[in-house]
């Protein structure tokens, strides 16, 4: 289907959210979607929660995929990308929320600026999902050299058009910070990321053991350039001190 929305949906262990997450979908006012919920060997009640939000708004367009074993994130968005029907791919982490009009609003800007490659201003919310007031920006547009120190690509805003990107190169590596690397590998190839700049997403800090780890997030991104881009030591010490200023600026 030619507009027809894939919404990827690594889940784990988040059986506290994920029913919420779900409603946020259901509650789009772009209907042309389907909800890949991919569960990847949870230890908790999270299936249970899945099976019953299924049986209970009887939606054919969510989805549930298990995987055999535990793999992480990067392999469990890979799994739902293969599986995925659709032209566009969205990502939603299974703790975050969305607007009622993301979808809409965002399919129209890709649209309208001819975009392979979107994503959207975000708001810090709370563990119980309620917006702090903390608004983080986007730019107009970002390139390569500008993303490398500017990582304001928050993944549960983005959106990709398959038809201008193909699905073999938005699978996302096997390395910490899978989304990032993501994101730098296609802007390395060419294309341009378009922000819109409003707040369409709550991001859900609490629970986050990685992300709210300060340490381990420098670690992961400073692998990432030296690594996965493989800067020189430079011009990673020159991108890290813009990235570790503006992650900070984002956040107070």
């Amino acid at each position: 289907m030619d507009e027809l929305i894939s919404i990827i949906v690594p889940v784990y262990n988040v059986e506290k959210y994920i029913e919420e997450t779900i409603s946020c979908v259901t509650s789009q006012t772009c209907k042309s979607w389907e909800l890949l919920l991919v569960e990847d060997c949870g230890t908790d009640g999270t299936l249970e929660v899945i099976k019953r939000c299924m049986d209970k708004t009887g939606d054919a367009r969510i989805r549930l995929i298990r995987q055999t074993s535990n793999q992480g994130a990067a392999r469990a968005r890979n799994r739902g990308l293969q599986e995925a029907r659709g032209r566009y791919i969205a990502y939603l982490d299974a703790d975050d929320l969305w607007v009622p009009e993301k979808l809409e609003r965002e399919l129209a800007f890709m649209k309208k600026k001819d975009a392979a490659f979107a994503f959207t201003g975000y708001e810090f919310a709370d563990e119980q999902g309620r917006g702090t007031g903390k608004v983080v920006h986007v730019p107009e547009t970002l390139s390569y050299r500008q993303a490398l120190s500017n990582t304001t690509i928050f993944t549960t805003t983005v959106m990709f058009d398959t038809e201008k990107i193909g699905k073999e190169r938005l699978e996302m590596p096997a390395v910490k910070s899978e989304d990032t690397a993501l994101w730098f590998r296609v802007l390395r190839e060419g294309y341009t990321a378009y922000g819109l700049d409003e707040n369409l997403v709550k991001y859900r800090r609490g629970g986050r053991s990685l992300s709210s780890n300060k340490l381990e997030a420098l670690r992961r991104i400073w692998n990432l350039y030296r690594r996965s881009e493989g800067l020189s030591l430079p011009s990673s010490a020159y991108h890290f001190c813009f990235w570790a200023f503006r992650a900070v600026k984002r956040r107070i």
